[in-house]
């Protein structure tokens, strides 16, 4: 009797095993193809104005200074609208709200292509910021209603590395667009910013068309698939390690989530920074427009393979702090050691490198607030983080323009962005230190 029901039991287990295969399978087929592209399309337009600057400031008369503040301004919108964001995502649905986010960016950066100096600058890159707010912390917020806590940070891996993958691909694209310049009376950066703007409108509407909101509604799994993951992710919603209590105001409000809004400061500088600066840092070793656009390419392809492994890993060893913490490190080094050459193979080693921990950073840390924040709060917490953490980006890419406009260096205008690493290193240690005593006094592994 006692082997009859071993064997029924490992049947029993075999065949929930494959249920969780064959659902899990299907659900990123379905799922991850359209938020990864639609971040990828979003942070073309968030950052082709890095390579527009190669004609664009010389055609308006932007100095290092303008641009900066140009660049970065977008963060400001964008941090005031993300919580709001992802609070309206949450009531409308993801699906309504995402596409929103697409058609609305799109149509701004296409007008981006009209700007006749300075102030019209600032102006549609605050309303790109707008218009984007939501986008990225939505998507994350989306991915958790898909997703169970084991897959998680390889599956935001997997939709981050939309983001050195759209640079990677991007800035061939972007360098070819501006050898367009004078055609039918247009010059090359407007082209870059028209024919580039197109595809999100595009990609909005497809995704309003074919996306769900939850695992409930999703008609292309088989019933036994849709109620084995919306038990899982309710097993996992009630285990959940509450940050606080769960109002929104509180949660915004909550020291790990203002904590973690600075651990992903590190990252988030460095992504905008380097991600805005990096074409006019290669371009500084007179290069061409076409040569800078295929050097760009490579920190950001090395990137995206490691954020994919780096991930996967995560998962596996089920371990975040340590795989958040390391990536940091990598980071702050390897920007602080660029003060020491002044050759283009070393540079872009350095910056390669740097890049490598920046990018690796996202899936180990957003697995780890996925963890630490209840799934009651993470529309708002997750907003707050990341909504926080971009004024980095702000901050960043402004003091890049205003310390090389001072210095005339590169190397230095980047030490701002490894005092912010290293700044994100102690808080997540003391996030950590602060959680292991919580959980201590509560009696929890």
């Amino acid at each position: 009797m006692s082997d009859q029901l071993s064997a029924a039991g490992a049947s029993l287990a075999a065949s929930a095993s494959e249920l969780e295969r064959s659902t899990m399978r299907r659900v990123i087929w379905r799922i991850m193809p359209f938020v990864t592209l639609g971040y990828f399309i979003s942070y073309v337009d968030r950052v082709n104005v890095g390579f527009s600057a190669l004609q664009m400031n010389r055609d308006l008369g932007i100095g290092p200074a303008q641009f900066g503040f140009a660049a970065g301004i977008f963060f400001i919108s964008y941090c005031l609208l993300e919580v709001p964001s992802n609070l309206a995502m949450a009531r409308f649905g993801a699906r309504r709200w995402l596409a929103r986010i697409m058609i609305s960016w799109g149509i701004v950066g296409m007008c981006m292509a009209f700007v006749v100096g300075p102030r019209s600058l600032y102006l549609l890159r605050f309303l790109l910021g707008a218009a984007e707010a939501g986008f990225y912390p939505g998507a994350i917020l989306y991915l958790t209603m898909w997703f169970p806590a084991r897959y998680r940070a390889r599956m935001i891996a997997l939709f981050g590395v939309s983001v050195p993958l759209s640079v990677f691909i991007g800035s061939p694209i972007s360098a070819a667009l501006l050898q367009l310049h004078g055609y039918l009376g247009l010059k090359g950066w407007q082209w870059l910013f028209v024919l580039e703007g197109l595809p999100a409108v595009a990609f909005g509407l497809l995704f309003l068309a074919v996306m769900v909101d939850r695992p409930a509604e999703a008609r292309w799994l088989s019933p036994q698939q849709r109620q084995w993951l919306v038990a899982e992710l309710a097993a996992e919603a009630q285990q959940a390690r509450p940050v606080g209590a769960s109002s929104t105001w509180r949660v915004l409000a909550n020291r790990h989530v203002l904590g973690l809004a600075l651990v992903y400061s590190g990252t988030a500088g460095a992504t905008v920074g380097l991600g805005l600066w990096l074409p006019q840092i290669l371009k500084s070793f007179d290069l061409s427009t076409m040569e800078t656009g295929l050097l760009n390419m490579v920190p950001f392809g090395i990137a995206s393979i490691v954020m994919v492994w780096w991930g996967r890993a995560s998962d596996r060893a089920g371990e975040r702090l340590w795989r958040t913490v390391a990536p940091l490190a990598v980071m702050s080094a390897s920007l602080a050691a660029v003060l020491f050459t002044h050759s283009l193979v070393p540079t872009l080693v350095l910056l390669s490198l740097a890049l490598i921990g920046t990018y690796a950073i996202k899936g180990p840390f957003w697995a780890l607030v996925s963890d630490w924040v209840p799934a009651a709060g993470a529309a708002a917490a997750i907003g707050q983080i990341n909504a926080l953490s971009n004024l980095a980006g702000f901050g960043a890419t402004w003091l890049l323009g205003v310390i090389k406009a001072a210095t005339g260096s590169y190397p230095i205008a980047l030490l701002p962005l490894v005092a912010l690493a290293l700044l994100a290193i102690v808080a997540l240690l003391l996030l950590a230190r602060y959680d292991r005593r919580a959980s201590a006094s509560r009696g929890r592994p």
